[in-house]
């Protein structure tokens, strides 16, 4: 995959030096998208087919919208209301009752967007105590040379994953999480 601004002839070059035949678009690697495009809706649309197995390695990489985390948590509600596309039937508890803690007569489901600020702050927090792994290494290199994660700020054209991990660290510094 070549960034968009990459010159046809050197493009072809580099495929032919290494041996590929076809540039990958909207491909996946280890089940995420390799490629982020500018509706973030279409890009993990994938997930709304997964509900049942959630991804909690997605979660921990993006910043999924609250729109789609609402989506797949209709989807859960759903199933368990036994209701198909045309199909109403009972709602025995409602949504409220099925996301509220066990401790408190729920059934204890996360709130999926909470969840997902949570696994990027989880990133953060790794980013801060192991600041010598290869990984906090690039990082601090390309978003906050100064060393200090906390005070990192969204800005225009980072990655991302990035973006993502800084809204992490964001809901970590107000308390949310």
């Amino acid at each position: 995959m070549f960034s968009k601004n990459a010159r046809s002839a050197e493009k072809q070059q580099m495929m032919t030096a290494l041996g590929i035949n076809v540039e990958a678009r909207n491909e996946k690697y280890l089940g995420l998208p390799v490629y982020m495009g500018r509706s973030k809706e279409k890009t993990f649309a994938y997930l709304k087919d997964v509900a049942q197995a959630i991804s909690s390695y997605a979660m921990s990489c993006f910043d999924l919208t609250k729109s789609l985390c609402d989506d797949i948590m209709t989807m859960i509600c759903r199933f368990w209301w036994a209701q198909q596309d045309q199909e109403n039937k009972m709602h025995w508890l409602s949504k409220e009752k099925l996301c509220t803690r066990k401790e408190n007569g729920g059934l204890g489901f996360r709130d999926l967007h909470l969840f997902n600020l949570a696994m990027l702050a989880r990133q953060g927090w790794r980013l801060i105590i192991s600041q010598e792994s290869l990984c906090a290494q690039v990082l601090r290199a390309k978003y906050f040379p100064d060393g200090n994660l906390m005070g990192a700020k969204e800005k225009p054209r980072i990655s991302y994953s990035w973006r993502s991990i800084v809204r992490g660290v964001q809901a970590l510094k107000e308390g949310l999480i």
